[in-house]
């Protein structure tokens, strides 16, 4: 078969396709061999976790002489203070004047823009001022391998906002070659799994890829809107994220479902990492306690990534022999 003309970063990622099972269908290569992979699917905390931003926590904190004082602190020293009420407190005991930079509107005290606190977390990496979290390598993997994920965040933007952040990693971080096999791959699971003969631009592969996935900052106006109609009375941070997980599951179940995939009878795993101890240790309660029992064929992975130099892994699995529901 004569082939046109590619590029040589195409040129590379077919070379490192060696063994898989690829065709070239419509013009393009896909990657048949996606129909036999495991099926492994992650949850991604955000801050500190993926990147480390340089988005500020508005405090106030008790000084020595008895007076509460203006404290700005990162994500991650926040992780270590909030339960900590009797030295630190929100302004006015208002969480959104803590987290004003955290939202989608810009305000007098700056923030508001996810963008470009992105850029310049990903600008010290590049510049060696900083070393990627612990997401960060498998964030990257996750995309290039076109897998499922959803972004569970305490931030307050809209969805579509995390998504454009996404989007806007996968330009920056990605090579040209691992755009290239993460193409491959996405075009592999639509050939397989959706019977996909024609395909459109590369763009609108990424996008609708993109769409697949769940963004949830879980103290956006969007997600208050929800809880209110399915779960009110939902308030805490860590009920939040469990809500989001629970969300993201019911949704891989519906697509194992709709493709047939689930038929396929492979291992499913979906992994959460989470920098902040606190939320690490609800999800893995509410894992061992709700989603191992609703879901026995899925083994649940939990990465404490708080020390900030690698992740702690626990996993906790259900009856792997069961049919999934």
């Amino acid at each position: 078969m004569d082939l046109p003309h590619v590029t040589s970063a195409l040129d590379e990622a077919l070379a490192r396709f060696e063994g898989a099972k690829l065709a070239f269908v419509d013009g393009v290569w896909v990657n048949e061999s996606v129909r036999g992979r495991d099926l492994k699917y992650y949850i991604f905390d955000w801050d500190d976790n993926v990147l480390c931003m340089p988005t500020r926590i508005h405090m106030e904190r008790l000084n020595s002489k008895g007076q509460w004082v203006p404290h700005v602190c990162s994500t991650a020293t926040y992780s270590v203070i909030r339960a900590d009420t009797e030295h630190y407190r929100f302004p006015q005991g208002r969480r959104e004047l803590a987290f004003v930079e955290f939202q989608d509107t810009r305000t007098p005290l700056g923030g508001g823009n996810f963008l470009e606190d992105l850029d310049r977390a990903l600008d010290a990496i590049a510049a060696g001022r900083r070393t990627p979290p612990p997401s960060f390598a498998t964030f990257r993997k996750t995309l290039v391998e076109g897998r499922l994920f959803a972004i569970v965040t305490a931030r307050g933007h809209a969805s579509e906002t995390l998504c454009q952040g996404v989007e806007r990693f996968i330009e920056r971080v990605l090579t040209p070659v691992e755009r290239e096999i993460m193409l491959i791959n996405l075009r592999g699971y639509s050939y397989c799994f959706d019977h996909v003969q024609t395909f459109p631009s590369q763009t609108a592969v990424l996008r609708r890829y993109l769409s697949l996935n769940r963004y949830h900052a879980i103290t956006s106006p969007d997600f208050d809107r929800r809880l209110a109609e399915e779960a009110p009375g939902l308030i805490t941070q860590e009920g939040r994220k469990r809500f989001a997980i629970r969300d993201f599951i019911d949704h891989l179940v519906h697509i194992l479902d709709t493709t047939g995939m689930a038929a396929l009878r492979l291992p499913i795993s979906i992994g959460f990492s989470d920098d902040d101890p606190r939320n690490v240790k609800a999800v893995q309660e509410y894992i061992e306690r709700v989603l191992s029992r609703r879901f026995p064929t899925v083994k649940f992975c939990v990465y404490d990534t708080s020390d900030g130099a690698g992740a702690h892994k626990m996993m906790i699995s259900g009856q792997l022999e069961l049919p999934l529901e």
